[in-house]
């Protein structure tokens, strides 16, 4: 019964963080000044491209390895193409679907389901990897237990910033924040029900977990290249945003490595 009771907990405490991260949305005002938006868009910049190497990038090839020794990084890198692809897919689709009667795109609209796609595929495989290692503790015992549940707690602590990240650009994109918390709560949402997946198929989906980490890490890189870092430069004050990368990305670096 306690095995249950720290299953759930593990598998609901990782949401609850990505949705408290989202919640931060309100903390702010109607209108974002251009330079405090700035400063969003570089956290968040800097908080996905660490994510991408130390949560997923990294994983993917230790997990590769073991698989497939010296070839693990052809399964890596193809799965990061595959991720960078897709999102390419996405923004072509995007940007005819918002197309309107005058041939206008609105890219604030196609940048921000783009965010929330990359965000949302990141998270994934995090839920897989909860859902992994309580499935496996199971067959175990309680010591297992013990690391699986450290390991949901260091995720959900790090979902934390990246609830934020999502959310104060989805901000400025929308106009609305309670739109914006919705976005980050769903970006969060596919992280219980993957953890379940996870839980009961844990022997059976092992195997695609480098996989599923390299094709969100290219998911996010395409991102923070193609949206997030140009719009960093489009102003006189792009030290600010840049400045703010350097520190999104220190504090997720930091998390990773004591939390992982």
């Amino acid at each position: 019964m306690q095995h249950t009771w720290m299953t759930v907990f593990g598998i609901v405490f990782i949401f609850f963080m990505t949705s408290l991260g989202s919640a931060v949305v309100y903390c702010f005002k109607e209108k974002v000044a251009p330079r405090t938006n700035l400063l969003f868009l570089g956290f968040s910049a800097g908080i996905m491209a660490a994510a991408s190497i130390w949560s997923l990038l990294l994983p993917a090839l230790d997990g590769a390895i073991e698989r497939l020794e010296k070839y693990n990084v052809f399964i890596v890198c193809f799965g990061f193409l595959c991720g960078c692809a897709f999102l390419r897919a996405t923004d072509a689709f995007l940007t005819h679907f918002y197309q309107n009667d005058g041939g206008m795109v609105e890219m604030n609209c196609a940048k921000a389901i783009k965010l929330f796609l990359a965000v949302t595929l990141h998270n994934i495989p995090e839920g897989l990897a909860v859902g992994f290692a309580f499935g496996l503790a199971a067959a175990v015992g309680d010591v297992a237990f013990v690391a699986a549940l450290a390991l949901a707690i260091g995720i959900g602590i790090q979902n934390l910033p990246e609830g934020a990240a999502v959310t104060l650009p989805l901000k400025t994109a929308f106009g609305n924040k309670n739109k914006a918390f919705l976005y980050g709560v769903g970006s969060g949402a596919v992280e219980p029900i993957f953890a379940a997946i996870g839980y009961f198929l844990a022997a059976q989906l092992q195997w695609l977990q480098p996989w599923f980490l390299s094709f969100s890490a290219g998911a996010m890189i395409f991102v923070v290249i193609d949206e997030l870092v140009p719009e960093l430069k489009t102003s006189e004050r792009s030290s600010v945003g840049t400045w703010a990368f350097v520190l999104g990305f220190i504090l997720m670096m930091s998390l990773d490595v004591v939390l992982g």
